[in-house]
């Protein structure tokens, strides 16, 4: 797995993403876009550390966990506050927007 990102299981999704913010990368390893999204989260882990968790849910692996939260296209990314979805996004993103919704997650979290 790449520096900074966690990569999560079916057995270890609901724990993981429990407290805290995290943000997960749906993906597979055969997408071309969802590898330049996992650079980008590398960069997005190192800003945020100690603030969120940035993790990663391989589709082809973990069929349940993507159909629970209806992803059809990836990547996808979900930020989760606490358990629960609180914003998504499709296709690839860029670094500074990904900083700025968890930064506007952990903003809510302390109010």
């Amino acid at each position: 797995m790449t520096a900074g990102l966690k990569e999560l299981t079916e057995a270890t999704f609901d724990a993981e993403i429990g407290q805290g913010i995290t943000l997960v990368d749906f993906w597979a390893p055969w997408c071309g876009p969802c590898l330049m999204q996992a650079a980008i989260l590398e960069q997005v882990a190192s800003r945020v550390q100690g603030t969120a968790t940035i993790a990663k849910v391989n589709v082809d692996e973990c069929g349940r966990v993507a159909a629970r939260y209806a992803v059809r296209a990836i990547p996808t990314l979900i930020l989760f506050k606490d358990g629960q979805p609180v914003r998504q996004f499709v296709g690839v993103q860029s670094e500074q927007a990904l900083v700025s919704a968890i930064g506007a997650a952990a903003a809510e979290q302390q109010s």
